[in-house]
């Protein structure tokens, strides 16, 4: 199982310079393989939206739906509180961080403050 985190699914959709990186990925994510917490759905739509409008937006959640998108429950509200405290993480990279361990995925990013975490899969 893998998390891909929202700068993967917005370098793939804005044809960044690590879209091709993470191309195999994004194609490839299904229920099966690709869990993604829902605050992802959320950065990704919002970015999109007001960068290239509102059809890639929809474009990009249809891709994202095809994934098992992950509510945020209370367990991992708490362990995302604590690894922020512990690592000074933002809500939001605690919260793909901890759903990826909570799920025991593998968490691709190209995100430089969750680089060294175990079981992160850095793109550069």
């Amino acid at each position: 199982m893998r998390v891909i985190d929202s700068y993967g699914w917005i370098e793939y959709f804005t044809d960044g310079p690590l879209a091709k990186k993470y191309a195999s990925f994004i194609e490839d994510a299904d229920n099966d393989n690709t869990t993604i917490p829902a605050v992802v759905v959320y950065e990704v739509y919002k970015r999109l939206k007001r960068e290239r409008g509102e059809q890639v937006a929809l474009e990009a959640y249809a891709q994202l739906t095809r994934t098992k998108i992950i509510p945020l429950d209370q367990e991992t509200a708490l362990n995302a509180a604590d690894t922020s405290l512990a690592t000074g993480l933002a809500m939001a990279d605690a919260i793909v961080y901890s759903t990826a361990k909570a799920h025991s995925a593998e968490l691709i990013t190209s995100n430089s403050h969750l680089k060294d975490l175990e079981g992160v899969k850095f793109i550069e």
